[in-house]
């Protein structure tokens, strides 16, 4: 019999480096919803403002604030703070250096997507997980999604035979699309563009859902509609160079306004005299490197392919799925936003305007040979991407039981492979083999 009156085991502790705006998640769960089990001790940046800003979240949350450290004294902190595991939230391309770091003092790393930005990374940080032996999850909180994980059971279960092809659409609104071009991410020396940046997060889930790794991969890409010489072209370009405090912001569908928000205001325009950083830069500026307009051709190790686009400007937000194989085809439909309402920035909406309402519909639909198509009942989840967030934060921090699919640096490689061997077939026009990227392998699925 077991002893109930057994004390409950320590919350594990962690830290979180970077403090921008998608740390917040983990900060708010490791000070309120996950304590019992994941507890926050300690945060770290390179600008005590933003610091300042999540130890603020900690104290809402009926929490004590943490300690705060400066980027270049994160291995003190990983040792005076007993820490256990890392939350790497920073920009881009610094991911494999706090990853590598973590491993090695002998932490477990939570990075978010993508597991770092550059081929170097990749490679340092699949060496430390080998040395190590630590574990290295990825955030790819749309495998927690619980349509997207009906559409796997469906594939797994052989609804429809073996998997030739797999054709992925995503559209990313004049909102939501624009923001990547205002920050540190419209530069992709730091975030690797929008085929490393966010479209990590489709590859991720097109390996699980046909559970293969790709192996060559073709891909076109433009930066069509944003950008200086775009914008003058089209007559769209406001006269400002950030948003903030320019008269030339005011009448622009395009501007964010950093004030309009007190959690933006908070995090970046008061934290501007640290470190320059610029939030609200504007879309048709110059300086652009990544683009806004993608089509990727991938062969997988199954034979399958996937053909996938991705655009950055559309009139409204959301993907459509299709998978066709031997004995029929599922399709799945996602709308997350149905149009893009002018005036309506990422952030907040612009001065007086407020914000429409937005709600996720899902239509997954099963079409068998020789059968009339039929509906599979599916619900979105509560909750960021459509329930992936709450039910990955669960995972993560030890709320739930372990989940036998989440994602590790294996399945972040791969996906961050898929997007590096776009980028350098963009660049060269010819077809890219995956494993001419990694020669040593990824580890764990070779």
């Amino acid at each position: 019999m077991s002893d109930s009156s057994s004390p409950a085991p320590e919350p594990r502790r962690f830290a979180v480096v970077g403090t921008g705006a998608r740390a917040r998640m983990y900060t708010r769960a490791l000070t309120s919803s996950h304590a019992a089990t994941a507890r926050l001790v300690a945060l770290c940046d390179t600008n005590r403002t933003r610091m300042r800003a999540h130890n603020d979240i900690a104290v809402a949350n009926g929490a004590a604030p943490v300690p705060a450290y400066p980027a270049e004294r994160f291995a003190d902190m990983l040792r005076e703070e007993r820490v256990d595991g890392v939350v790497v939230c920073t920009v881009d391309r610094t991911h494999a250096d706090y990853i590598c770091a973590a491993l090695e003092a002998g932490c477990d790393v939570v990075t978010e997507k993508p597991m770092t930005a550059d081929l170097d990374g990749c490679r340092r940080v699949l060496a430390a997980q080998r040395r190590t032996g630590r574990r290295v999850d990825v955030a790819f909180n749309y495998r927690y999604n619980p349509v997207h994980r009906r559409l796997r059971e469906l594939v797994a279960s052989g609804a429809i035979g073996e998997v030739a092809s797999v054709h992925f659409e995503w559209l990313l609104d004049l909102r939501h699309g624009a923001d990547y071009f205002r920050r540190w991410h419209r530069e992709k020396e730091h975030s690797g563009g929008l085929l490393v940046h966010k479209a990590s997060h489709h590859f991720d889930l097109v390996d699980w859902w046909i559970g293969s790794t790709p192996r060559t991969v073709f891909a076109w890409g433009d930066l069509f509609f944003y950008g200086e010489e775009n914008g003058r072209r089209r007559a769209l370009a406001g006269d400002y160079e950030r948003a903030h405090g320019a008269a030339g912001a005011d009448a622009d569908p395009f501007a964010l306004h950093l004030d309009d928000s007190p959690d933006m205001a908070r995090l970046y325009l008061d934290a501007e005299h640290e470190d320059g950083y610029l939030r609200d830069r504007n879309v048709f500026g110059p300086g652009i490197t990544i683009e806004d307009d993608m089509s990727v051709l991938v062969r997988y190790a199954s034979g399958a392919k996937l053909s996938y686009h991705l655009v950055a400007y559309a009139p409204w937000e959301g993907y459509r799925v299709a998978v066709t194989g031997s004995t029929g085809r599922l399709e799945l439909d996602v709308t997350e936003s149905p149009s893009t309402p002018r005036g309506r920035t990422d952030a907040a909406p612009v001065r007086g305007m407020p914000a429409p309402k937005e709600s996720t519909t899902s239509r997954l639909l099963l079409r068998p040979h020789w059968e009339e198509p039929r509906e599979v009942p599916v619900r979105v989840g509560e909750g960021g991407h459509g329930g992936g967030d709450t039910r990955m934060l669960d995972d993560l921090f030890g709320v739930s039981a372990p989940d036998p699919s989440r994602p590790t640096h294996v399945d972040g490689a791969h996906a961050l492979l898929t997007g590096l061997a776009a980028n350098a077939s963009m660049r060269t026009g010819l077809p890219v083999e995956v494993a001419d990227l990694v020669p040593e392998g990824v580890g764990g699925a070779e």
